[in-house]
């Protein structure tokens, strides 16, 4: 067993994110346990180098760690050979040119959200970073929350049924920073330093209604600044333009409708502070960043509306957690394999599994179509009546008409008509803003 050594140059792990998220919990951690073990046997361990502006800043906090590198000079690190893989979790009014400059000197890259607060420049990084042929990634971290592996595992195994609809709660209140301290940076509050909500962490819920419940089509989104004046950490009054708050309201593929709520200026009384609620025809959930709760039809109570009498009925003793013995390491990669167990190959001329809409999770012939007869059950999941005529898979992110080929997602999207789609979809500052490349590959591999 060989050890592979894997140098990272890591820009903005002074900020918050940056040092707890990425430095302390992410790549001193897998150093501190040896590195991480390959498929041939081989250990990757990671030699990071910290760079940032603030030398006394960046010493001490190498010193802290017992970073053996750190520099105040990032033209210099970005010409070390020896160093592969650059990642940024500076401003976001920094990043486009950091990653540029990154790229021209052919590092693999990854960095936090969003990549730059406009598409132009986002869609140019995208095309730069292919065109290099280095891997490139962008944080999807909310993914890997055990809440929303979940949320996936039901959503693979049936539970819900068809998905109907997704009600998102994020945040909590942030003081104001006069009479107590603010929890965030008063940059956050302030547009000509990148902040507001709606940038900050609209792109988290994108990539989550993605990759778990379809792919968004249109969205439509009010953003607010509900607390013009804060007080920022040398205890200064100072103008807080930026959005705290915005309301999104998202249709997504499949006829899923999401709405999700984020707000700085909001009193918590949930179970965490972010909850998504899915609801589905066969039963309904709700997680949080690590617990998930569920509800199945049999279990689902039946209310009368009657504003007359006190509610008799206790809503939160029906729902039963869901426990952690679930496959976490292998939930959200694509195995080749359906999640019936069966290949996709059982049947011959079965769609390639690299052509199957990003949703489905290579799916066998029998949890796509059912059998060859229109109007028969599908195998796996059951049928119901379509829009359409006939029946169709009743999971939700199957939705195949039975006795139908499998939709090819290119070619839906190539026939679909211009005029059909929502005014939402295109042109509007918000669409633009949520356009990012945010499906970038994930984490860089060894």
């Amino acid at each position: 067993m060989a050890e592979r050594r894997l140098g990272l140059i890591m820009h903005g792990v002074t900020g918050r994110m940056g040092y707890n998220q990425h430095l302390v919990r992410s790549i001193l951690a897998i150093r501190d346990q040896g590195g991480v073990t390959l498929a041939n046997g081989d250990r990757l361990v990671p030699d990071p180098i910290i760079v940032g502006r603030d030398r006394d800043k960046i010493q001490r906090l190498a010193e802290k760690h017992h970073i053996a590198r750190w520099s105040t000079d990032l033209e210099a690190a970005l010409a070390n050979p020896d160093d592969q893989v650059f990642f940024d979790a500076g401003t976001t009014q920094m990043r486009a040119e950091l990653l540029s400059k990154a790229i021209d000197a052919g590092k693999h890259v990854y960095c936090e959200k969003p990549v730059s607060d406009d598409l132009d420049t986002a869609v140019a990084l995208a095309r730069k970073a292919r065109a290099a042929g280095i891997k490139h990634g962008v944080v999807q971290d909310k993914l890997f929350l055990p809440g929303l592996l979940k949320l996936k595992m039901l959503r693979d195994s049936g539970f819900f049924g068809r998905i109907l609809s997704v009600r998102g709660e994020f945040g909590y209140w942030v003081f104001e920073g006069d009479w107590q301290a603010a929890q965030r940076p008063s940059w956050n509050y302030r547009k000509a330093d990148g902040g507001g909500i709606i940038l900050d962490m609209l792109c988290h819920w994108r990539y989550v209604l993605d990759n778990l419940f379809g792919e968004v089509e249109a969205v439509s989104c009010l953003g607010a600044t509900h607390i013009p004046t804060r007080v920022d950490e040398k205890g200064n009054t100072y103008l807080a333009d930026a959005d705290d708050a915005a309301y999104a309201t998202f249709q997504l593929a499949g006829g899923v409708v999401a709405h999700i709520n984020s707000s700085w200026d909001v009193r918590v009384r949930r179970d965490d502070l972010v909850t998504f609620q899915v609801d589905g025809t066969h039963g309904s959930a709700v997680a949080g960043l690590h617990k998930c709760f569920t509800q199945h039809r049999v279990n689902t109570p039946k209310p009368v509306w009657n504003p007359d009498q006190p509610q008799t009925i206790n809503f939160f003793e029906n729902w039963e957690e869901v426990p952690n013995n679930w496959p976490a390491t292998t939930v959200l990669r694509r195995s080749g394999k359906c999640s019936c167990g069966m290949s996709p190959r059982t049947r011959p001329g079965h769609m390639d599994s690299s052509r199957v809409p990003r949703a489905c999770n290579s799916p066998c012939w029998a949890c796509r179509a059912g059998k060859s007869a229109a109007g028969s059950m599908c195998r796996r999941w059951g049928s119901e009546p379509s829009d359409a005529g006939g029946s169709q898979c009743l999971r939700s992110i199957c939705r195949t008409p039975i006795g139908r080929s499998p939709p090819i997602a290119s070619a839906a999207r190539r026939s679909r008509s211009k005029s059909t789609r929502p005014a939402t979809s295109r042109g509007s500052p918000m669409r633009r803003r949520m356009s990012w490349p945010i499906r970038w590959p994930a984490m860089i591999r060894g």
